[in-house]
């Protein structure tokens, strides 16, 4: 018979457990959006900000750069290989002509909505078997971690080494 585990213990296994799962996850899911991009003929980077401008609407380039933390120049040539492809357009502002929004071409975008549909259907299977309270408790740890990497991803940034080039698109 095993000696009982301490509670200090069990909770660090599964804390544990935890990272190696959601590293897992996180892992599969960066080669998943690798083989959309592959199917697409763009970068993975590419369908990452992609997402980003379905998710915040038309944007400026500007704010593209701020989220994504690209320089302008490497937001340029991004926005210049999604245009190439048909994925997004440049549109200009209604009030101001020299403001240029970026926004998604609803009918490609609707094309690649398809190749993500198998792996929604899954995820949407999986997840029917949460309660209502379990599934709160899984959208406030995504919007948590959400969060918590946003401000992360910030404090490296801010950190970088002045005399190092920040990395190209």
């Amino acid at each position: 018979m095993k000696p009982p585990v301490s509670r200090g213990r069990e909770r660090a296994a599964l804390l544990q457990d935890l990272e190696t799962a959601l590293r897992m996850s996180s892992a599969q899911g960066t080669l998943f959006s690798q083989a959309v991009a592959d199917r697409l003929g763009i970068a993975s980077s590419d369908l990452e900000c992609m997402d980003i401008l379905q998710l915040e609407g038309r944007v400026t380039a500007g704010r593209l750069a701020e989220v994504t933390g690209l320089t302008s120049g490497a937001i340029t040539g991004l926005i210049d290989r999604l245009e190439r492809v048909g994925l997004v357009r440049r549109e200009r502002d209604e009030s101001d002509r020299r403001k240029v929004f970026v926004a998604v071409v609803p009918d490609k975008i609707a094309e690649v909505a398809k190749l993500y549909e198998p792996m929604q259907r899954a995820m949407q299977k999986a997840w029917a078997a949460y309660s209502d309270d379990e599934l709160k408790l899984l959208l406030r740890f995504a919007s948590e971690s959400h969060a918590t990497l946003v401000m992360l991803t910030t404090d490296l940034r801010a950190r970088q080494a002045p005399d190092k080039k920040k990395p190209r698109g």
